[in-house]
Order: structure tokens, then C-alpha cells, then sequence
């Protein structure tokens, strides 16, 4: 059942075994695995409920209204040499994975055995492999046909083969992808298969309800214990906070992202033990790079996410191919005026390409005078080595496929023709802050290790503070990983959620 809290006449109280406070991709797959195995299952969402024939009809506009955090335009701000980097999140039903490009990538080996060698010995890529498997089958996760492809993938898939770098088909959730290129939209054909329509809608169906339009200000907890949550229904044409509604449970698991949860925490007087909350921030500084085509190319038409490189990992980059929606790319063209608008007609000849960047610099999430965090981000030396490198291969491969001028994403750089401008670029690259860069992948503010005084989680996913409280979503992820962490957070959430399951008769005894 979902009840729509903006609806409401009045605030609420009931009780549940569990309390899941956020419905993104880690607090769905808690609350499907253990509606499954027969708890009782209340699950609390900020942002609003939309069906995909709803999202499916917005505009890129209404989207960013309606169904992300902050309208899309929340910033982690540079300190240094460091670029202010966009973070983009979900605030809605289903949380960011109805807004992604559906890209699903596993935590790689490499990444793994890092956090094995720091004593996280339950991460071994051997472990991992079933919670793996069993995320892929319910997300229905698949190789994306070569036919799917659009022009402007192609466009960079050519000029890759020429320098000898292998694009590969990207893996993404969807069954019956028909390339709309509308996928961080919310796909109008539901055929990318964000949780709302896969996780939640098992946990629906074996009695779990969903509400709505209701922010969790402070997680209550009794003798050492989490015993349940309160908070304000959102409602009005606003979404101003109205009635109080509170939520006892015997186990509460936080899946409100690296953003939110360390907020939620701090509100909630947990985080003084270790340190940790809020900082160690990872963003996965990501950029999309234009290329200008010599014919028309209307790269919106195909597969919005369609292939990748990895040749690069060694240097911390990942290449994936994207598009964004027309009105988005016009309004980010370069040029004032004349001649931004002589560029903006240049739109239907536009290809893209995107590059994230597996971080070491770290930032932190603080609270700020209103709903949302101050974030602060300093970027690593070697990150922006990491950032240009990639711009410019990136470069590279556009003109070997045949772009007359490519467009970096550097704010004050004129569009370039020649391979020898990159080169000089990477010999004398810019300050950061010129850098336009968008995080989709916030991680690491609630980490996992297995030092109370250090670490916020056990690798149960149970906070070290409180117990009966656990935490579900990026960020207890112990290190940046380099990839969409779509997956990573669902196969976590998974050895949390089955950890549960397999316990929950002590527990419950222990609640009591």
C-alpha cells in the first residue's frame, strides 16, 4: 500500500517490525527482503509518489521540480584547487534509481580486496558473488544491444576503435528498452526497471506501505536501542512541514543517502563515538564532453546509456556514454548571447560523452539553515590529473570519429579542433574551479570498519552507537568506487537486509 502523506488530513502512528526511513535503491531492497520473509514493513519517503505514466509525461523541468532533491541543483563548493561540483540526487519514491541512466556496474574485485585488506573480510569478491547474482535477477540486468546505440555513442565508439580503446556494451536494469533516451527522466515506458517498479512493488505486494511526502527529523531510541522515528508530514503546495507522525519499530534501518543520513544522524545525537559522520565524502567527480559533427546526428534518439571503456582504471577513470536532455545541453552551450545561440542551433549535430573519476579527495556534509546540507569538497592532486586525462582522451576520440570541434567541460574554453590543443591542455591545464563537474554518486559519510572510534557501522551494517539501527545506502561504502554505485548499494543493502532476516528471532527477543 502507499499513502500519499500530502494527502493527509491529519498525522499518523503505527507500528512495525522495521522501520525504513528512505525508498531508494538501498531501503527498497530492505524492505522487499524482509516484507518476503514475513515482517511487518513501514517504509518513510521525503519526496513524492509518481507512477511511470506520471513521470513519463514530464519535462526535463518538472522532473527536476517534482522529483529531485534541491531541483537538481545542490553543490558540494571547491575548496583550493577544486571544482564546485553539482550533486544531483532523487528525492521521490523510488529515490535516484528512477533518475539514473539504469548503468549497473558491481563493485569491482580490485575495490573489494581494498576493503578486505582494511578488515572488512566479508566483502571477498567470493562472498559477494550470490548477493550479486540475486541483485541482477530481480533488476532484470541485461547487456544493452549494440542496436540501441545512438549516433552520438557511435560517434565515440568509432573513434575509440581507431586509438585501439574497446568500448564494451553497457549492463543496464531494463526489459524491453525501445531507446527513448529519456532514462533520468523516468523512463515513459517503464522499461527501465528503477526500484519503484521492481523491489517496491514485491514489498507492496507481501503487505509492506510506503508513505510519502514525510521527512524524518530524529530516530527515537530507548536504553541504547533504536525503537522507532519521528517526523512531520509534507504537504501544501509548498511541501511545508504540517502534521507529526512518529513510527515504533524494533529495528530501524536509515537509507536516506550520504547526504541526508549523516543529517539525520546528527539531529538524532548519534556520531559523537567515531568522528566519522558526515565526513570522508566521495563524489566520483563526473563531466559529460560535446562533440560537434559535420552532419546532423539527433543524439537524443537511442539508447541513453548504451557503452563504456575500462581501460582506464588503473588511472581512476571510467568512460560511459550518455546524453542529456536537448533543453539541459542548449542552456550549458558556450557563448553569450549571438553567439551562444549560434551554438545552441548546433544542438541536433551535438554527440556526447561522459568520464567519473574515482576520487581521492575527500569532502564533508554539514548541516545547513534549512532541509538541505552545506557540502564542502577539496579534490586530490591526483583527481585532476584524473579529470583532464579523461577530458582529453575523451577529446581524442571524438575527433578520430569525426567531430569538427569538440566542447570540454571547462567554463571560459573556446571549443577546440586539433588533437594538439588537448595536448597543450594537458600540459598547462586550468585552475579546477573552471572544471563543470556533476556528481550523481555521493558515498562515505557513515563508513563501515571495524573500529567504533573510527567507523560509524559494523560490517552487519549495524551502527556501532545504537543498536537496532542500521544503515543501508551509500554511505557506508568504506571507499570511492569508481563506478555507478546503482548496484553496490543494492548488493549491500541485501547482506544487511538477509543479516536481518536470518537473526531477526534474537533480535526481536533482544527488542523486547
Amino acid at each position: 500500500m502507499i499513502v500519499l502523506g500530502r494527502d493527509l488530513a491529519a498525522g499518523f502512528e503505527c507500528s512495525a517490525d522495521v522501520c525504513i526511513v528512505g525508498s531508494g535503491t538501498g531501503g527498497a531492497v530492505v524492505a522487499k527482503e524482509l516484507a518476503e520473509s514475513g515482517l511487518s514493513v513501514v517504509v518513510l519517503e521525503e519526496g513524492g509518489h509518481y507512477a511511470p505514466e506520471d513521470y513519463g509525461r514530464f519535462s526535463f523541468a518538472e522532473t527536476r521540480r517534482r522529483m529531485m532533491r534541491n531541483g537538481g541543483v545542490s553543490m558540494a563548493v571547491g575548496i583550493g584547487d577544486s571544482p564546485t561540483v553539482q550533486v544531483a540526487t532523487g528525492r521521490v519514491v523510488g529515490g535516484g534509481s528512477v533518475l539514473t541512466g539504469g548503468v549497473c556496474f558491481r563493485v569491482p574485485d580490485r575495490i573489494l580486496e581494498e576493503w578486505v585488506a582494511d578488515g572488512l573480510d566479508e566483502f571477498t569478491p567470493k562472498r559477494m558473488e550470490p548477493v550479486f547474482k540475486h541483485v541482477e535477477r530481480e533488476s532484470f540486468i541485461q547487456e544493452t544491444n549494440v542496436s540501441l546505440q545512438s549516433s552520438s555513442t557511435r560517434l565515440f565508439v568509432d573513434g575509440a576503435a581507431k586509438l585501439g580503446v574497446n568500448m564494451k556494451p553497457m549492463r543496464r536494469n531494463m526489459n524491453g528498452c525501445r531507446g527513448a533516451g529519456r532514462c533520468t527522466t523516468g523512463c515513459p515506458y517503464a522499461a527501465k526497471k528503477s526500484v519503484d517498479l521492481t523491489f517496491l512493488r514485491k514489498a507492496r505486494s507481501h503487505g509492506t506501505t510506503i508513505y510519502s511526502d514525510c521527512l524524518v527529523e530524529k530516530i527515537v531510541t530507548r536504553g541504547g536501542r533504536a525503537v522507532g522515528v519521528k517526523g512531520k508530514v509534507l504537504g501544501g503546495p509548498y511541501g511545508k512541514p504540517g502534521h507529526s507522525f512518529t513510527v515504533h519499530a524494533r529495528t530501524v534501518v536509515i537509507a536516506a543517502g550520504a547526504l541526508h543520513t549523516p543529517l539525520l544522524l546528527r539531529a538524532s545525537g548519534i556520531g559523537k563515538q567515531s568522528g566519522a559522520v558526515g565526513k570522508n565524502l566521495t563524489l566520483h567527480p563526473g563531466f559529460g564532453l560535446g562533440a560537434i559533427a559535420p552532419e546532423r546526428i539527433e543524439g537524443w534518439r537511442g539508447g541513453m546509456q548504451t557503452a563504456y571503456a575500462d581501460n582506464f582504471t588503473s588511472q581512476g577513470i571510467v568512460m560511459v556514454s550518455l546524453f542529456g536532455d536537448p533543453s539541459l545541453m542548449a542552456s550549458r552551450a558556450p557563448g553569450v548571447g549571438a553567439s551562444h545561440l549560434e551554438f545552441a542551433r548546433k544542438l541536433p549535430n551535438m554527440a556526447l560523452f561522459g568520464g567519473i573519476i574515482r576520487d581521492v579527495g575527500r569532502g564533508t556534509v554539514r548541516p545547513g539553515p534549512g532541509r538541505e546540507p552545506v557540502i564542502t569538497y577539496r579534490m586530490a592532486p591526483s583527481d585532476k590529473a584524473a579529470f583532464v586525462r579523461a577530458m582529453c582522451l575523451l577529446g581524442e576520440m571524438a575527433l578520430e570519429g569525426g567531430a569538427k570541434e569538440i566542447v570540454l567541460p571547462v567554463r571560459g574554453l573556446q571549443p577546440m579542433r586539433e588533437v594538439r590543443e588537448l595536448r597543450e591542455l594537458a600540459l598547462r591545464p586550468p585552475h579546477a574551479s573552471r572544471f563543470q563537474a556533476i556528481s550523481f554518486h555521493p558515498l562515505c559519510t557513515a563508513r563501515m570498519g571495524l573500529s567504533p572510534s573510527h567507523d560509524v557501522v559494523s560490517q552487519s551494517g549495524e551502527t556501532y552507537e545504537v543498536k537496532n539501527l542500521f544503515i543501508a545506502d551509500g554511505s557506508t561504502f568504506r571507499t570511492s568506487l569508481g563506478v555507478n554505485a546503482q548496484v553496490s548499494i543494492m548488493a549491500a543493502a541485501t547482506r544487511i537486509a538477509w543479516g536481518l532476516r536470518d537473526n531477526w528471532s534474537q533480535r526481536a527477543r533482544a527488542a523486547i
